[in-house]
Protein backbone atom coordinates (compact mmCIF):
# COMPACT_ATOMS: atom_id res chain seq x y z
CA UNK A 1 0.00 0.00 0.00
CA UNK A 2 1.52 3.26 -1.36
CA UNK A 3 -0.29 6.31 0.10
CA UNK A 4 2.05 9.15 -1.57
CA UNK A 5 0.85 10.61 -4.79
CA UNK A 6 2.97 9.93 -7.61
CA UNK A 7 5.67 12.14 -9.18
CA UNK A 8 3.53 12.77 -12.16
CA UNK A 9 1.09 14.27 -9.88
CA UNK A 10 3.01 15.85 -7.60
CA UNK A 11 4.46 17.90 -10.91
CA UNK A 12 0.73 18.19 -11.68
CA UNK A 13 -0.37 19.55 -8.45
CA UNK A 14 2.73 22.37 -9.29
CA UNK A 15 1.37 22.96 -12.30
CA UNK A 16 -1.25 23.49 -11.36
CA UNK A 17 -0.27 25.94 -8.60
CA UNK A 18 1.76 28.07 -10.86
CA UNK A 19 -1.26 28.51 -13.38
CA UNK A 20 -3.52 29.30 -11.10
CA UNK A 21 -0.90 32.36 -9.47
CA UNK A 22 -0.99 33.51 -13.43
CA UNK A 23 -4.51 33.67 -13.95
CA UNK A 24 -4.95 35.95 -10.89
CA UNK A 25 -4.33 34.32 -7.17
CA UNK A 26 -5.61 35.62 -4.88
CA UNK A 27 -7.69 38.29 -6.71
CA UNK A 28 -9.48 35.52 -8.20
CA UNK A 29 -11.88 34.67 -4.98
CA UNK A 30 -12.38 38.76 -4.78
CA UNK A 31 -13.78 39.06 -8.46
CA UNK A 32 -16.18 36.02 -7.95
CA UNK A 33 -16.83 37.46 -4.97
CA UNK A 34 -18.31 40.54 -6.48
CA UNK A 35 -19.50 39.07 -9.70
CA UNK A 36 -20.56 35.54 -8.56
CA UNK A 37 -21.84 35.09 -11.98
CA UNK A 38 -18.24 35.36 -14.07
CA UNK A 39 -16.64 32.16 -11.82
CA UNK A 40 -16.76 30.56 -14.61
CA UNK A 41 -15.16 33.00 -16.78
CA UNK A 42 -12.55 33.34 -14.64
CA UNK A 43 -11.51 30.03 -13.48
CA UNK A 44 -12.29 27.86 -16.44
CA UNK A 45 -9.61 28.97 -19.05
CA UNK A 46 -6.90 28.10 -16.76
CA UNK A 47 -8.36 25.02 -15.61
CA UNK A 48 -9.08 23.92 -19.53
CA UNK A 49 -5.66 24.49 -20.16
CA UNK A 50 -4.51 22.40 -18.03
CA UNK A 51 -7.03 19.42 -19.11
CA UNK A 52 -8.62 18.99 -16.03
CA UNK A 53 -11.58 18.01 -17.74
CA UNK A 54 -10.04 14.79 -19.42
CA UNK A 55 -9.10 13.19 -16.42
CA UNK A 56 -10.77 9.99 -16.05
CA UNK A 57 -11.10 9.79 -12.30
CA UNK A 58 -13.01 6.72 -11.88
CA UNK A 59 -11.52 4.19 -14.13
CA UNK A 60 -7.61 5.44 -14.28
CA UNK A 61 -5.54 5.41 -10.48
CA UNK A 62 -2.82 7.90 -12.10
CA UNK A 63 -5.84 10.50 -13.00
CA UNK A 64 -7.39 10.55 -9.84
CA UNK A 65 -4.80 11.01 -8.34
CA UNK A 66 -3.98 13.88 -10.78
CA UNK A 67 -7.40 15.22 -9.89
CA UNK A 68 -6.62 15.06 -5.95
CA UNK A 69 -3.61 17.22 -6.48
CA UNK A 70 -5.69 19.82 -9.15
CA UNK A 71 -7.96 20.03 -6.09
CA UNK A 72 -5.41 20.81 -3.30
CA UNK A 73 -3.96 23.61 -5.94
CA UNK A 74 -6.86 24.92 -6.12
CA UNK A 75 -7.87 24.68 -2.38
CA UNK A 76 -4.60 26.53 -2.12
CA UNK A 77 -5.50 29.56 -4.26
CA UNK A 78 -9.40 29.24 -3.02
CA UNK A 79 -10.00 29.18 -6.56
CA UNK A 80 -13.64 30.50 -6.60
CA UNK A 81 -15.01 27.47 -9.04
CA UNK A 82 -16.63 23.90 -7.92
CA UNK A 83 -13.37 21.90 -9.48
CA UNK A 84 -14.08 19.07 -7.34
CA UNK A 85 -17.85 18.67 -8.00
CA UNK A 86 -16.64 18.92 -11.59
CA UNK A 87 -14.44 16.18 -11.03
CA UNK A 88 -16.06 13.66 -9.92
CA UNK A 89 -19.21 13.83 -12.64
CA UNK A 90 -21.32 10.27 -12.57
CA UNK A 91 -20.55 9.02 -15.93
CA UNK A 92 -23.83 7.01 -16.74
CA UNK A 93 -26.05 10.55 -16.15
CA UNK A 94 -26.22 13.26 -18.53
CA UNK A 95 -24.58 15.92 -16.09
CA UNK A 96 -21.65 17.90 -15.42
CA UNK A 97 -20.48 17.61 -11.92
CA UNK A 98 -21.84 15.79 -9.07
CA UNK A 99 -22.63 17.67 -5.23
CA UNK A 100 -23.18 15.28 -2.17
CA UNK A 101 -26.14 16.36 -0.36
CA UNK A 102 -27.71 16.20 2.53
CA UNK A 103 -31.51 14.93 2.84
CA UNK A 104 -32.59 18.07 4.25
CA UNK A 105 -32.34 21.38 2.46
CA UNK A 106 -29.74 20.64 0.02
CA UNK A 107 -27.25 22.85 -0.95
CA UNK A 108 -23.74 23.21 -2.88
CA UNK A 109 -21.56 25.58 -3.64
CA UNK A 110 -22.96 26.30 -7.46
CA UNK A 111 -24.14 29.82 -7.52
CA UNK A 112 -23.49 31.49 -10.56
CA UNK A 113 -22.09 28.53 -12.04
CA UNK A 114 -24.42 27.43 -15.41
CA UNK A 115 -24.05 23.40 -15.23
CA UNK A 116 -25.98 20.49 -14.83
CA UNK A 117 -25.60 19.60 -11.68
CA UNK A 118 -26.61 15.72 -10.17
CA UNK A 119 -26.56 15.65 -6.80
CA UNK A 120 -26.16 12.07 -4.47
CA UNK A 121 -27.37 11.70 -0.64
CA UNK A 122 -25.16 9.57 1.53
CA UNK A 123 -27.90 6.79 1.07
CA UNK A 124 -27.56 6.98 -2.62
CA UNK A 125 -30.57 8.65 -3.64
CA UNK A 126 -29.27 10.39 -6.74
CA UNK A 127 -31.27 13.51 -8.15
CA UNK A 128 -30.80 15.98 -10.82
CA UNK A 129 -30.46 19.66 -9.97
CA UNK A 130 -33.42 22.19 -11.42
CA UNK A 131 -33.21 25.06 -9.61
CA UNK A 132 -31.05 27.20 -7.39
CA UNK A 133 -32.36 29.55 -4.20
CA UNK A 134 -30.60 32.67 -3.94
CA UNK A 135 -27.29 31.95 -2.95
CA UNK A 136 -24.83 33.17 0.66
CA UNK A 137 -22.38 33.18 1.98
CA UNK A 138 -18.97 30.92 -0.08
CA UNK A 139 -21.20 30.39 -3.26
CA UNK A 140 -23.50 28.13 -1.73
CA UNK A 141 -26.86 27.67 -2.75
CA UNK A 142 -30.13 25.83 -2.13
CA UNK A 143 -30.83 23.11 -4.45
CA UNK A 144 -34.23 22.19 -6.07
CA UNK A 145 -34.19 18.57 -7.25
CA UNK A 146 -36.02 16.33 -9.68
CA UNK A 147 -35.07 12.71 -8.62
CA UNK A 148 -33.94 10.34 -10.82
CA UNK A 149 -32.57 7.18 -8.71
CA UNK A 150 -31.31 5.44 -6.20
CA UNK A 151 -28.52 4.04 -7.78
CA UNK A 152 -25.51 6.20 -6.10
CA UNK A 153 -23.71 4.35 -2.94
CA UNK A 154 -20.88 4.16 -5.51
CA UNK A 155 -20.70 7.67 -6.04
CA UNK A 156 -20.78 9.25 -3.33
CA UNK A 157 -16.95 8.36 -1.50
CA UNK A 158 -15.53 10.06 -4.55
CA UNK A 159 -17.98 13.15 -4.16
CA UNK A 160 -16.56 13.24 -0.52
CA UNK A 161 -12.91 12.60 -1.07
CA UNK A 162 -11.95 15.44 -3.94
CA UNK A 163 -13.42 18.81 -1.65
CA UNK A 164 -11.75 17.33 0.90
CA UNK A 165 -8.45 17.83 -0.94
CA UNK A 166 -10.04 21.14 -1.88
CA UNK A 167 -10.05 22.00 1.50
CA UNK A 168 -6.49 20.24 2.41
CA UNK A 169 -5.33 23.07 0.17
CA UNK A 170 -6.76 25.60 1.73
CA UNK A 171 -5.14 24.28 5.50
CA UNK A 172 -1.82 24.44 3.68
CA UNK A 173 -2.29 28.21 2.37
CA UNK A 174 -3.51 28.90 6.17
CA UNK A 175 -0.85 27.44 7.73
CA UNK A 176 2.14 29.25 5.49
CA UNK A 177 0.32 32.36 5.80
CA UNK A 178 0.28 31.94 9.59
CA UNK A 179 4.03 30.84 9.86
CA UNK A 180 4.74 34.08 7.75
CA UNK A 181 2.41 36.20 10.30
CA UNK A 182 4.12 35.05 13.16
CA UNK A 183 7.74 35.25 11.75
CA UNK A 184 7.40 38.71 11.08
CA UNK A 185 5.62 40.41 13.91
CA UNK A 186 7.42 41.20 16.92
CA UNK A 187 6.14 41.93 20.19
CA UNK A 188 8.77 42.58 23.01
CA UNK A 189 11.01 43.43 20.92
CA UNK A 190 10.48 39.66 19.89
CA UNK A 191 8.80 37.62 16.77
CA UNK A 192 5.45 35.98 17.92
CA UNK A 193 7.47 32.52 17.08
CA UNK A 194 9.82 32.77 19.51
CA UNK A 195 6.89 32.52 22.21
CA UNK A 196 6.30 29.34 23.45
CA UNK A 197 2.98 29.07 23.64
CA UNK A 198 2.64 30.14 19.78
CA UNK A 199 4.89 27.70 19.13
CA UNK A 200 2.57 25.13 21.12
CA UNK A 201 -0.30 26.57 19.22
CA UNK A 202 1.69 25.90 15.16
CA UNK A 203 2.40 22.18 16.61
CA UNK A 204 -1.11 21.88 17.29
CA UNK A 205 -2.62 23.23 14.37
CA UNK A 206 0.34 21.37 12.03
CA UNK A 207 -1.35 17.77 13.51
CA UNK A 208 -4.68 18.82 12.65
CA UNK A 209 -3.37 19.72 8.87
CA UNK A 210 -1.20 16.59 8.86
CA UNK A 211 -3.72 14.34 10.16
CA UNK A 212 -6.15 15.45 7.20
CA UNK A 213 -2.96 14.81 4.88
CA UNK A 214 -2.63 11.40 5.74
CA UNK A 215 -6.39 10.26 6.11
CA UNK A 216 -6.56 12.62 2.52
CA UNK A 217 -3.96 10.05 0.92
CA UNK A 218 -5.51 6.95 2.63
CA UNK A 219 -9.03 7.84 1.32
CA UNK A 220 -7.96 8.29 -2.29
CA UNK A 221 -5.89 4.92 -2.38
CA UNK A 222 -8.94 3.16 -0.67
CA UNK A 223 -11.56 4.39 -3.50
CA UNK A 224 -8.76 3.60 -6.16
CA UNK A 225 -8.63 0.36 -5.06
CA UNK A 226 -12.48 -0.41 -4.72
CA UNK A 227 -12.62 -0.98 -1.35
CA UNK A 228 -15.76 -1.94 -0.07
CA UNK A 229 -14.93 0.31 3.34
CA UNK A 230 -14.36 3.41 0.63
CA UNK A 231 -17.35 5.33 2.19
CA UNK A 232 -16.26 5.09 5.57
CA UNK A 233 -12.89 6.07 5.09
CA UNK A 234 -14.42 8.86 3.25
CA UNK A 235 -16.71 10.09 6.00
CA UNK A 236 -13.74 9.56 8.56
CA UNK A 237 -11.61 12.52 6.73
CA UNK A 238 -14.88 14.06 6.03
CA UNK A 239 -15.11 14.69 9.41
CA UNK A 240 -11.25 15.35 10.67
CA UNK A 241 -10.84 17.61 7.78
CA UNK A 242 -13.94 19.52 9.34
CA UNK A 243 -12.13 19.10 12.84
CA UNK A 244 -8.76 20.92 11.50
CA UNK A 245 -10.74 23.82 9.84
Amino acid sequence: MILDLGDDAKEYGRQALRAFEAAGGDQLVQHAEAKPGERESLAGPALSELGAWDLDVRTEADELEAAAALCRSAGYWALPYPLAERLARPTDLDADGLIVVADTRPSGAVAGVESRWATVSLGGARSRVIGQVTAGPAFVAELELSAIDNEGVADVALGLVLPCWTLLGMLDRAMELTIAHVSLRKQFGQPLSAFQGVQFQLTDAEVERSGVDILAKYALWSIGAGRPEALDDALALRMSAIEAA
